[in-house]
């Protein structure tokens, strides 16, 4: 069975005439006829009946229609893959990545985008949240990964990649050590580090100012630096807001922080309707897979 055969094949059982079908794949009607006689030969009857103006699929065509068109169809993806991996060599991804984000739970993500695509230069800019949507629309980023608690552009397509809570960090010997989880009311009167310009300060902070009875919070340290504050928790300055991946010091203690408490959606975010580069495309596709194995509840969601 040759391919040409199967795409012959697939015209013919789409436009039921053998002229359209041969204009179609752009080859002459007898080769075409040809074509069909040879495959019919080789499954064992006819595939077509054949009239003057149209051509009707027989039962063995209809059972053979669908499993000739999958096998055309992932024909025609291995070529596109093969084209795109032509496309990919020596080729330069700028990846913009919201600046909260641990580095140690996509290494996974990264190290399989690399041993997929080994000629492809990875470059991430490192960069608030809403500073990485404009770059998205103004096409300075094809991609990045970022989540926001309210206010996403309507013109971004985001596919959520996995979710996490924020918890309370603090150094070796802190009070809280005792504590299984950490309560809004917990935190009145405790000095806190604060990261300057969090992306969720504005919608966080009222949820906790009421739990502390209307306290704001003692802040002793503020950076715009995420590594910089975890340092200065660390030291025993205070207590930290801090995403649960994004902890990669070593000593520094978290509890989960209950009533109340947040999680955010990380997410692959493009511009919809932009059609993808093929380094951008090859992303998503390992984003997606990554997703599947580490967060499958992740993969029913659709945004």
């Amino acid at each position: 069975m040759q391919i040409h055969q199967i795409r012959y094949f697939v015209a013919l059982s789409e436009s039921l005439n053998f002229t359209r079908a041969a204009e179609q794949c752009n080859v002459a009607q007898p080769s075409l006829t040809r074509a069909i006689k040879q495959l019919e030969d080789e499954l064992g009857g006819p595939l077509f009946h054949r009239e003057r103006a149209n051509s009707h699929l027989t039962e063995l065509g209809r059972l053979m229609e669908p499993h000739l068109k999958h096998v055309l169809a992932e024909i025609e993806t291995a070529k596109g893959r093969a084209r795109e991996a032509g496309d990919l060599q020596q080729a330069t991804l700028t990846l913009g990545v919201m600046c909260t984000i641990g580095p140690t739970k996509l290494l996974d993500l990264f190290t399989s985008y690399r041993r997929q695509y080994p000629n492809v230069n990875l470059l991430v800019r490192d960069a608030k949240g809403q500073n990485l949507q404009e770059m998205l629309l103004s096409g300075e980023l094809e991609v990045a990964l970022f989540g926001l608690p309210e206010g996403i552009d309507d013109r971004l397509h985001l596919m959520p990649l996995f979710d996490e809570s924020f918890v309370i960090t603090f150094a070796p010997g802190h009070r809280f050590e005792l504590l299984p989880a950490i309560r809004g009311a917990d935190l009145k009167g405790e000095p806190y580090v604060s990261r300057a310009h969090c992306e969720f300060a504005s919608y966080i902070r009222p949820k906790l100012t009421a739990a502390r009875d209307g306290q704001k919070p003692v802040v002793v340290y503020r950076s715009e630096r995420e590594d910089w504050c975890l340092a200065m928790i660390r030291a025993g300055l205070g207590y930290g807001f801090t995403p649960e991946f994004a902890i990669d010091m070593p000593d520094i203690q978290s509890r989960p922080l209950i009533d109340p408490g947040f999680t955010r959606t990380v997410n692959v975010a493009t511009v919809r309707g932009r059609p993808y580069s093929p380094t951008v495309g090859a992303f998503v596709r390992e984003a997606m897979n990554w997703r599947a194995r580490n967060n499958p509840d992740q993969s029913r969601r659709t945004a």
